[in-house]
């Protein structure tokens, strides 16, 4: 099983095209595979699920698209928060928050105190979050220590990297889902899925459920993880 599953909800736009309906009736309908996705990860002891809600170049869509994309975080917080609470679930956020509307701003801060205690299952939401970004502002971070002197140039390695980027609490993903039927990261966790394995399905976000879920999951299950490693020395040391 793997310990961390991140998730590209592709496929919302398009499920509403095929139903003549409005592209922010997708991203509504896709609320439901979100709620099964965390209920099925406590289920199945995953300890971390980061979902990608809306990357920095999201901001590119219509305006009306995103103001529905903004307004249905902010219901969703409202709906859904307490229910997490509920299950112990944590709840946080990461990108670029700034460049959001001080409301949701608001909303996204409580829920994460609101949930701060708790101790299930991580559940990280990237809203307005890329991976350039991410490896930018790492870079920025580490360059203003070098320069007010609390490290050297030559103390930064892997690790000291790591921490400046946005999952720093939180191990590298095992498992990449996307739906949509596209095969491609789209600049989610560039860093961070150095190593994941890649699931890519055909079935639009609003329709992955419980059995398009676990397929992902076999699918796991049936690799070996060698980390640059062969397999025969991976499996000497029982890994």
């Amino acid at each position: 099983m793997p310990r961390h599953v991140a998730i590209i909800m592709d496929g919302n736009g398009r499920w509403a095209k095929a139903k003549n309906k409005a592209r922010h009736a997708g991203h509504r309908a896709g609320v439901k595979s979100v709620r099964m996705s965390v209920e099925m990860a406590a289920e199945r002891g995953v300890e971390y699920l980061t979902l990608f809600a809306f990357s920095s170049e999201n901001w590119a869509r219509p305006e009306e698209e995103v103001s529905a994309l903004m307004n249905l975080f902010v219901e969703a917080l409202r709906r859904e928060v307490a229910e997490l609470h509920r299950n112990n679930v944590r709840l946080k956020f990461v990108g670029a928050l700034d460049e959001l509307n001080p409301g949701l701003r608001n909303k996204i801060a409580k829920a994460e105190a609101k949930t701060a205690g708790n101790s299930g299952l991580r559940l990280t939401v990237a809203i307005a979050y890329g991976g350039r970004w991410d490896i930018v502002q790492a870079t920025r971070a580490l360059a203003r220590r070098v320069a007010e002197g609390e490290m050297a140039v030559d103390d930064i390695g892997d690790r000291e990297f790591a921490a400046e980027l946005a999952l720093s609490e939180t191990p590298d993903p095992d498992l990449l889902i996307r739906t949509g039927g596209e095969q491609r990261i789209s600049n989610f966790l560039l860093w961070n899925l150095a190593y994941a394995e890649l699931w890519f399905s055909d079935v639009l976000w609003p329709e992955f459920d419980r059995e398009a879920f676990d397929l992902a999951l076999s699918f796991y299950a049936s690799k070996q993880r060698r980390f640059g490693h062969t397999g025969d020395q991976v499996e000497a040391v029982g890994c």
